[in-house]
């Protein structure tokens, strides 16, 4: 038998005397973090407004100290351990005045034994916090610097390093108990861990179960091990085994004959099963493990090929275009972070057609919850290894902190399904080829015996199911550049930095793991985080809030490339989102149109961590940016694109769906007034999971100053301009709206009058909490759209209302 016990309460927090602000004893969260708690305790400013971020600087050069006390009734157990899911970052564990640990990794999880440090009534329970800074500057200076990407040391410390402040995220390098803590009890002996080996062979379904047991006595104990079906709790395996007394380990295999398979979203539906393991003396349950498993097979080929090494990756045989996001943490303070705010940034990532999500080796391993939610959305996870943009040391403590990271994470989540790749880092071994870094390191180590040596070794050893990746990028060999394009997976950053979107189309990649393209967050989430008056694209708390080097320059070069002059702060707002739209929409169209020889495109990003000008395609309040809409139409199963190609053009036509394609695609040429001067009519039928490729006929190809586009279809409109915006002699945006009630809001009708380009209506203006069903819609004279508002705000205020069909809540770039 065993108890276990949460000790979330209670506790509060006390600083460092001489710091900034004298902080005694004031209550914390746990799970949390002391940013979190020193804001609700009205001693610091809210880090995500205007500037006072800034001020925080001193929380992570200050130690801090938590303290909780709690109830303990004696009883006859063999084992007591204090079980810490998540500690921040450098700690040392005290219980009733005795040290019992010291911890020196976020990423790990910690058990210590306290069977005979507890009382029976008052316990009084503490976890001293080593300032992050303090711990990883003396590690710099006792090992010597190496190179990273940011002026910090988070190389240093096995904590996150996006803590330590990003291009898109807020320095707030504090500490805190971030995942739960227990007080765990039992007898005789514990599952220790439990790591599930799913495979298939020949249509059955294998579990081999590795158990490893914490023992308290020499005797022998059963273990009972099953798998059954969630939905009726039918048993379709199960096994039974004796541990002989003294020993630790065991192996179980189950199998299950002719098992539903687990397979992505969009390749069909997905069964999961209920994988348990349970612990017996005689009758009696010592201790029980469950977890839902998948049944697939997953595999990357990356087998050269006659253009270079693809990376295609492959689920139950068949290959999946990846449609996919990169993922930071949710929030710059963990702990606000619960499984009901993740569930809602992953079903929006579903619902803009999203397959597959990165997460980043600069943040951390996410939570049970989020797999489990991808598990259940069908969507692939590719795990980094917690390195990014930096040298990291692989002298002690180092080495054996990353070995112990690695084995706890490849065994915490080798149940899930939906993780189906591991990934040794983020742009480190690029980094070591093109910034500098050779000559800073001399004979140091920087990282390469993890990417090429532990983590490989690790991946086979505990988890043996699921592939691995030295880097992203990486082309397959070190022989060869890490970021070359007809090899693997690359990243694409010189559009943003120093090209415009167009030059997307010079690339010819194999597989894609980062692009992206920044703008400022929806209106709403602007308000929040700035209050400068008056407010403009450069002001001070804007400018704080953009993390990017040259970021505001950067905008200003794509929109003087496209967009006409700007005229006030919401143009600017309005133009930078819709160039941030169009440039993902530019390369995501080019590389789909290119599969199968690219086989797939992971925006950088999907989600913000606070309010920032950045890459997300959903801010930091949770709102959808036009970008958003943007993914939708380009991340569809069907979706057609016009592509150039030399002096012609070609319409490429996608089918990623599981059906043949089959009906016709009619497309018109306008003159820049809109009016229709040629159409066409193609008949198509094409594979599932297969792409068609029309050279449009020399008469079809607009000529200077018109444009293409398809007609109203059961796909996404394409659209093809001969001149950017800036140069189109559009003629000034006329139209007419009516506004109706609908369940929840109101429906927004425009009818088109002139040619509408981009047409947004931006309800957040008049609501912060209102949601808009389409954006970045583009008409013709004649034609009209329907937005529907969901807002009960906005449907019961005729003011707003009207206000909903005027500027700046409803804009057409020619308005």
């Amino acid at each position: 038998m065993s108890a276990k016990r949460t000790l979330h309460e209670g506790w509060t927090v006390t600083g460092d005397p001489g710091a900034p602000v004298a902080v005694e004893a004031i209550p914390a969260s746990v799970p949390g973090e002391v940013v979190a708690d020193l804001l609700a305790a009205g001693l610091v400013a809210d880090p995500y407004v205007d500037e006072a971020e800034r001020e925080l600087a001193w929380v992570g050069r200050r130690d801090w100290t938590y303290r909780t006390a709690f109830a303990y009734e004696a009883a006859d157990w063999d084992g007591v351990e204090l079980a810490f899911d998540g500690l921040d970052t450098v700690a040392r564990v005290s219980l009733n005045g005795t040290v019992v640990g010291e911890t020196a990794n976020m990423h790990r999880r910690y058990r210590f034994d306290v069977r005979g440090l507890l009382r029976e009534g008052a316990n009084e329970l503490e976890v001293h916090f080593t300032a992050p800074y303090t711990y990883a500057e003396a590690q710099r200076d006792r090992l010597g610097d190496r190179p990273n990407a940011y002026p910090e040391p988070g190389n240093f410390i096995r904590k996150a390093a996006c803590n330590f402040g990003w291009d898109w995220g807020p320095n707030l390098a504090g500490v805190g108990i971030w995942r739960p803590v227990r007080l765990e009890s039992w007898k005789t002996a514990r599952i220790d861990a439990v790591v599930p080996r799913v495979s298939l062979e020949d249509g059955t379904g294998i579990v081999e179960l590795d158990v490893r047991l914490k023992r308290a006595a020499d005797a022998d104990i059963d273990l009972v091990c099953a798998v059954a079906r969630p939905v009726d709790g039918e048993v379709v395996a199960e096994a039974e085994l004796r541990v002989p007394a003294g020993s630790h380990v065991a192996t179980v295999r189950l199998e299950v004959e002719n098992p539903g398979l687990w397979r992505p979203r969009g390749h069909g539906d997905r069964e999961l099963y209920d994988a348990s393991v349970s612990v017996r003396s005689g009758d009696v349950v010592l201790d029980d493990w469950e977890r839902q498993i998948g049944f697939r097979t997953v595999e990357l080929d990356t087998e050269p090929d006659a253009d270079g090494r693809p990376y295609h990756l492959k689920v139950n045989g068949e290959t999946v275009w990846i449609k996919g996001v990169n993922w930071i943490p949710d929030e710059a303070l963990f702990g606000r972070i619960d499984a009901a705010r993740i569930e809602r940034r992953l079903r929006q990532a579903v619902a803009a057609g999203v397959n597959y999500i990165r997460v980043w080796g600069g943040g951390v391993y996410e939570s049970e919850e989020f797999y489990r939610i991808c598990d259940r959305l069908g969507l692939l996870v590719g795990q980094d290894f917690l390195f990014a943009c930096a040298a990291y040391p692989e002298e002690e403590p180092f080495w054996s902190e990353v070995e112990a990271e690695a084995r706890d994470n490849l065994a915490r989540l080798a149940p899930h399904p939906s993780l189906v790749t591991w990934t040794g880092n983020n742009e480190n071994l690029w980094g070591w080829h093109d910034w500098d870094w050779q000559g800073d390191l001399g004979d140091r180590t920087w990282g390469a015996g993890y990417y090429h040596g532990l983590l490989p070794k690790l991946v086979s050893e505990v988890d043996g199911t699921r592939p691995y990746w030295p880097g992203s990028p990486y082309s397959g060999t070190r022989d060869l550049h890490p970021n070359e394009q007809a090899h693997a997976s690359v990243h694409i950053w010189d559009v943003w930095n120093q090209r415009d979107y167009v030059h997307y189309r010079d690339w010819k990649p194999r597989f894609v793991a980062e692009f992206g393209y920044q703008a400022p967050p929806t209106w709403a989430t602007v308000r929040r985080m700035v209050h400068d008056d008056p407010l403009t694209a450069d002001s001070a708390a804007m400018l704080w809030h953009q993390k990017a080097e040259n970021g505001q320059d950067k905008l200003q070069a794509g929109l003087d490339a496209h967009l006409p002059p700007v005229r006030d702060f919401d143009d600017w707002l309005y133009f930078t989102q819709v160039n941030q739209a169009r440039a993902m929409r530019l390369g995501i169209e080019y590389f789909r149109s290119l599969q199968p020889y690219c086989s797939g495109a992971i925006v950088w990003q999907l989600n913000d961590c606070w309010p920032v000008t950045s890459w997300a395609a959903i801010d930091g309040e949770e709102r959808l940016k036009p970008l958003w809409y943007a993914l939708r139409d380009v991340y569809a199963d069907r979706f057609v694109t016009f592509q150039p190609d030399g002096d012609g053009l070609n319409m490429v036509v996608v089918n990623d769906s599981a059906e043949t394609w089959e009906g016709v695609i009619g497309f018109w040429k306008c003159n820049a007034e809109g009016r229709i001067i040629g159409r066409a009519l193609v008949q198509m039928e094409i594979d599932p999971r297969d792409t068609a490729v029309l050279e449009l006929e020399p008469g079809a190809i607009p000529m200077d100053g018109e444009f293409l586009l398809t007609g109203r279809e059961d796909f996404p409109r394409a659209t093809w301009f001969t001149k950017e915006d800036k140069d189109m002699d559009w003629s000034k945006a006329r139209f007419a709206t009516e506004v109706a009630p609908v369940p929840g809001g109101v429906a927004v009708t425009v009818h088109a009058e002139s040619v509408l380009r981009d047409l947004c209506l931006f309800a957040d203006r008049l609501d912060p909490d209102a949601v808009v069903d389409k954006a970045l819609v583009t008409l013709v004279p004649g034609e009209h759209v329907v937005f529907t508002v969901q807002s009960e705000k906005i449907a019961a205020s005729p003011e707003l209302q009207r206000a909903l069909t005027g500027k700046p809540v409803l804009r057409a770039i020619n308005d």
